[in-house]
């Protein structure tokens, strides 16, 4: 029984192909015979390797194993079955039963389903003449709390495919859709008997794509795109929160066949401030307030975010530890609402003391020794 090829990479069955070569070049690196000389179990995780990347890689062999499991490689796995009676048409290695009590065509044709294909070449979804959305793009930015207050616009600069602007991404030199390929009819693909079984490759003519480009246009040659250096300004607005993912649509890669631009995707960190912590909407701020004034009330200088400076008023008998809220100073909900903001109060003992504050501080120790509580 081969193993679980996803297991053998350490992937996730969701996993992308980029994540999938990555997870094959770093385990070939680790077992790779030259790298482990004489070691027979790192030649044999080598080959399991190997093995299952070759399953993976393979769009055709992947989907597959998601759908028939170790039972669509029984005449051996895809890396080295072929294609002859017993084995994958599509060169999988994919098993049948002449015995079982269906017909071989109900299961070619469930075979077929499982690779897009309804039937004995009718194509299920797997048209790839008309236009393909292009590929989405993804950015991060780390900004300062304070720039999460205001707001700002954040200047991208990458490459990227785009749509060949004297074509219009169609790949013609007139700048219109090609006409479709005769020899696959549009689908990409041929299809071509071996005794029952039905072998599917990309059309020759075509090579895929399902339409015939007779003349290409000399710009992209052919391809409907080309590479460019961009400059994106990305608006992040005001009051945005850690881990935010900002959409700007169509502003990913070019699509293929005159489809549709991917989106461009920007990840928005926001860096812890040094005096403010931010709760929600809310902020936060430890604030040293004499014993004075915690005891008797009176005022204290605040400074807000924005850079205002507040005089907040502490109630007598304020305990250290208490939050004072002071009212939309915190940060943006939206145009004309904020949240708030809270004083945590804390007192700084202080470590010299003149001969005139001891003496005050005996008279009031003295004065309130028949009171439990003041310190």
């Amino acid at each position: 029984m081969n193993k679980n090829p996803y297991d053998v990479l350490g992937v996730a069955r969701d996993a992308s192909d980029t994540d999938i070569k990555k997870a094959y070049h770093k385990l070939v690196m680790k077992y790779h015979p030259d790298k482990n000389p004489g070691d027979k179990s790192a030649e044999e995780k080598f080959k399991e390797i190997n093995n299952a990347f070759d399953i993976l890689k393979d769009p055709q062999k992947r989907a597959a194993y998601d759908r028939f499991g170790d039972a669509a490689f029984a005449a051996g796995n895809g890396a080295s079955s072929g294609a002859g009676f017993g084995g994958n048409p599509f060169g999988g290695g994919f098993g049948f039963n002449m015995g079982g009590g269906a017909g071989m065509e109900d299961i070619l044709r469930e075979a077929m389903r499982g690779f897009g294909f309804d039937g004995f070449g009718a194509a299920s979804g797997r048209n790839t003449s008309g236009p393909r959305a292009g590929r989405d793009l993804l950015d991060e930015v780390v900004i300062d709390l304070k720039d999460a207050f205001y707001g700002k616009t954040h200047t991208v600069k990458f490459s990227s495919n785009v749509a060949c602007e004297k074509c219009h991404g169609f790949g013609t030199a007139d700048g219109k859709s090609a006409p479709t390929c005769k020899t696959c009819g549009g689908s990409g693909f041929v299809h071509t008997r071996q005794g029952f079984f039905a072998v599917e490759t990309p059309c020759p003519d075509c090579q895929g794509l399902g339409r015939k480009i007779d003349k290409k246009c000399s710009d992209c040659d052919g391809t409907g795109t080309v590479h460019k250096h961009r400059t994106l300004e990305v608006k992040i607005p005001a009051g945005i929160e850690d881990g935010a993912r900002l959409r700007l649509a169509g502003q990913g890669e070019a699509g293929a066949n005159g489809g549709p631009a991917g989106d461009f995707y920007l990840d928005v960190r926001v860096r812890p401030d040094k005096k403010f912590e931010r709760r929600g909407n809310d902020l936060y701020q430890r604030i040293d307030v004499p014993f004075t004034t915690l005891a008797m009330g009176g005022e204290i200088e605040v400074a807000t975010i924005d850079d205002k400076q507040l005089m907040v008023r502490v109630p007598a008998g304020t305990q250290v530890g208490e939050k004072l809220r002071v009212r939309g100073h915190g940060m943006p909900r939206s145009s004309s609402s904020f949240g708030d903001m809270y004083i945590d109060v804390v007192i700084r003992i202080p470590t010299k003391l003149s001969d005139k504050q001891k003496k005050a501080l005996a008279e009031f120790d003295a004065a309130a020794s028949d009171k439990k509580g003041w310190f």
